[in-house]
């Protein structure tokens, strides 16, 4: 069963709940997916670590209902 963005978002926000979330459907399948996570939480963290926050965050999704995730994360500004 695929998930929709909407979900997506949602997950990730309850996990890091600054977070600046855009979700793009790339095959409009609702299987393939290209995120873009900003957060303040990612700051000192590697790239691994923060794709692995947002793994976290997705709680086991990904692989199964959530077939694919291109992922680009990065800290605020601001921060």
């Amino acid at each position: 069963m695929a998930m929709d963005a909407g979900t997506i978002e949602r997950m990730i926000r309850e996990t890091l709940p600054d977070a600046r979330v855009s979700i793009e459907d790339l095959r409009g399948d609702g299987d393939h997916y290209a995120a873009h996570v900003v957060s303040s939480a990612f700051k000192g963290k590697s790239r691994v670590q923060q794709h692995q926050m947002v793994y976290q965050a997705l709680q086991g999704k990904m692989g199964n209902e959530l077939h694919a995730l291109a992922l680009q994360t990065s800290v605020p500004d601001d921060a």
